[in-house]
This record gives structure tokens, sequence and C-alpha cells, in this order.
């Protein structure tokens, strides 16, 4: 059964370690995603972009296929479905589906307009026991077509929005969405620092996992980010294994072109990164 985020994130601020979100795009990345998390017992956040949403044809879907995983699959550990970098209505869209988490994405808004919509969303999931994830300063690089440069949120912003009763937050700290440019400054520890102070329990979510390095997510983590996530990397990971198993002509051999077989290395690609970061971010063994 799909769980609120909040309980897994409270668990891990407190425990100084975080839970990972790995975003989905097919069957192949959802049940990648869900065993390595039973294998190595370990809570997990699904994330749902709008675009990857209505790539999969609709959310509805996407909880059809979820919830029936969870069961076939004998999956115990806590998982959360959530919508990543949602739009307002995308959220109330995505609640109505069935989705146990909501990411409302209100930074490109003005702080009052950001504030509002919160606060509705606020009550909503409050009624319904689902957690929220609010945004306060972009994110850079490009998600579903918002391109951000990667500034770093207000402090007195973030505790503005956390004071609001969301599950977690979201704050720009320079980090970035896919591939990092070679002159990125790094993550502003001096402004995750400050958000800290001011938002205390709450858990800080760092976004743009990819790329960042293992010593930063490490400080990251033991400055109060309890949630991150990854999806680039399993995207690279997947097609760098589609693409040898291709280049060294093993889909023509039998009946490798079988979608089964093909996208099997892809599969074991995925499984082995998000492996990886589960015991990067200490979350193994924390279900």
């Amino acid at each position: 059964m799909l769980v609120s985020a909040k309980d897994m994130l409270t668990k891990a601020k407190a425990g100084h370690y975080a839970v990972g979100q790995f975003n989905i795009n097919n069957l192949e990345w959802t049940k990648a995603v869900l065993l390595t998390a039973q294998e190595n017992n370990s809570p997990v956040i699904l994330g749902v972009s709008e675009g990857a949403g209505k790539y999969m044809g609709g959310y509805k879907t996407v909880v059809g296929m979820v919830n029936g995983m969870l069961e076939e699959l004998n999956i115990t550990v806590p998982v959360a479905l959530h919508l990543d970098h949602g739009s307002y209505e995308g959220a109330l869209k995505t609640i109505e589906a069935g989705f146990s988490s909501v990411m409302f994405d209100g930074s490109h808004y003005p702080i009052e307009e950001n504030i509002a919509k919160t606060t509705e969303l606020v009550k909503i999931c409050a009624d319904k026991g689902l957690s929220l994830e609010a945004e306060v300063g972009s994110i850079g690089g490009e998600e579903d077509g918002v391109v951000g440069t990667g500034e770093c949120a207000d402090p007195n912003e973030c505790k503005l929005i956390a004071d609001l009763g969301v599950t977690m937050l979201a704050a720009g700290i320079g980090n970035i969405h896919g591939k990092y440019p070679d002159n990125w400054a790094g993550l502003s520890f001096e402004t995750l620092d400050a958000i800290q102070k001011l938002t205390g329990d709450m858990p800080l979510v760092l976004h743009g996992g990819t790329g960042i390095p293992d010593e930063m997510i490490a400080k990251a983590i033991s400055l109060g980010v309890a949630k991150i996530n990854v999806n680039t990397e399993c995207q690279w990971a997947f097609a760098g294994a589609t693409r040898k198993f291709i280049e060294e002509g093993k889909d023509l051999q039998g009946k490798n072109f079988d979608p089964r077989k093909l996208l099997a290395p892809g599969y074991e690609a995925i499984k082995a990164t998000v492996k990886e970061k589960m015991e990067l971010f200490g979350s193994v063994n924390k279900a």
C-alpha cells in the first residue's frame, strides 16, 4: 500500500540519512526501483513528473501499475508515489488519481501567490493524509520546459512556506537538474545552514542529485537534507547499457529483439544505480 512520505522523511532527518526519490519513466523503471528498495530494505519515493505521467498514459495508469506491483511483487518497504514539480492543477489531478504525495512547485510565482496556492494544498493534503513538498528559489537546469539557473533561496521565504504546514521543503542552494556545467560553483552550504536554522525539524529536499560529488551529498545530509532526487543518472545508466547491447550486436542474436531481452541490460543498470545511491544516502536497512 502506498504511504505518505512524512514518516520516512521525519525518521531520515532524525537519523541523519536521506531517502532517495527516483523518477520513474515506464514499467522497467518502476519495477527496477521497487525491487531494489525491497532487496535493500530501504524506504523509497517514486517520482513522476507531469511529462512522465502523460507519457505513461495518465496518472491513473501510473497509480494502477504501481499498486499492482506493490501487491504482485510483495513489496513491503514503505513506498510513496510523488508528483515531481507539479503545477497547482497537476497536484489536484494526481491527488484525485491516488498519488500518496505531491510537490507543488510555486517557485516561479511571486512569494505571495506561492504562499496562497501552497496554503490551499496544505489543507487538501492534510484532509487526505498525503505529504506535500513545496519549493522556494528555483532549481537550475531544465525540468519539463522550466529552466532555472540554480539560484539560492531566501531563508526567510523558506521559513514562510515551511510555517504553512508543508511536509518537506525544496530550496534552491545552487543545485541543477541534469548535467552540471564545468563552471558550476558547487552547493551553497551557507544557504542550506541558514534555511535549516530557520525551519528546524522540516525535512529538506535536494533536487538535481545527479552529478553532485559524494562528499557534498554527505555534507548536505548532515545539514538537514532528508530527501534527494535522482533522475538523470538512471537515464544515463539505462541508455548506456542499451547502447552497449546494441553496438555489440547482441540484439541480432537469437530472440534478443524481444523487448524483455532488449531492455534487460538497461533495467539491470537502473537497479545498480539505485542501489549505489541508497548506500550513499544511508537508507539501506532503514525500512
